[in-house]
């Protein structure tokens, strides 16, 4: 039986059902929680730390996913079936990247979540000028990811996201668990430690969905206005931004 199938029937061999919803937790005891946990779960297998998530948090942890590929999706969804997914719908995505969000809603006991910004890009155009992105990419991802995130994370006490040390210089440091204390809440890294050699090992063993720009020259994918190809040596992460001294959207500050 698939794991979709299993999930969709009730059964638990997926990883068990949801833990309860705990009640909510003030902002110290998030950070309490945090800490502890960074300093314990530092070296242990990204399940694990996917699962303390999990049943520590129940229906208030969630996914935050780019749709680079599935990855961090699929492995939570293995310890929380139908753990929801958030995915910001910025509306200047390749179209490749809308299709794996779409392969993993299909295909993944996952809820995806696609977030959308307050304004559409027509009206963004007309109340900032057009092609934002080119004048303020500060601003414009403000608008168009970091705005939306806090409003999707709004109901959560914590969330996953698929930052890695080896990614770039700024993510060396990346914990495994932290306490983000602009959001007042707890941020889980389960695959911090992972190389890109562990990466492609568990996307062959699991057929993971994959964005096909990757096989395109692209080495990070984000916007297609903001996002090139990478050449031949350079940092995966070279081609976003090329023309700015930005490294970071703002979603991980």
């Amino acid at each position: 039986m698939s794991l979709v199938s299993a999930a969709n029937l009730g059964l638990v061999g997926v990883g068990g059902p949801r833990p309860a919803d705990p009640a909510r937790r003030s902002p110290d005891e998030l950070r309490a929680l945090a800490e502890r946990a960074g300093r314990e779960l530092e070296g242990a297998p990204a399940q694990e730390i996917a699962r303390w998530a999990a049943e520590t948090f129940g229906d208030r942890f969630c996914v935050t996913s780019s749709m680079a590929d599935a990855v961090l999706a699929h492995l939570v969804s293995r310890v929380a079936p139908g753990v929801d997914v958030v995915f910001l719908d910025t509306g200047l995505h390749f179209p490749e990247t809308l299709r794996v969000r779409d392969e993993v809603a299909r295909t993944l006991p996952v809820t995806v979540r696609s977030i959308r910004p307050r304004l559409t890009v027509g009206q963004q155009d007309g109340e900032y000028g057009p092609r934002l992105f080119n004048r303020s990419p500060d601003d414009c991802c403000q608008l168009r990811k970091v705005e939306p995130l806090e409003r999707a994370l709004a109901g959560y006490d914590a969330w996953a996201a698929g930052l890695r040390r080896d990614e770039s210089p700024t993510r060396a440091n990346t914990p495994v668990v932290a306490f983000d204390p602009r959001r007042g809440k707890v941020k889980v890294n389960p695959i911090a430690a992972w190389t890109q050699a562990d990466v492609d090992g568990y996307i062959a063993r699991w057929n993971i969905p994959v964005n096909e720009l990757f096989k395109q020259g692209y080495g990070s994918i984000g916007c297609w206005p903001c996002t090139r190809r990478t050449k031949a040596g350079e940092d995966p992460r070279a081609g976003r931004w090329a023309m700015f001294e930005k490294t970071e959207c703002g979603l991980h500050v």
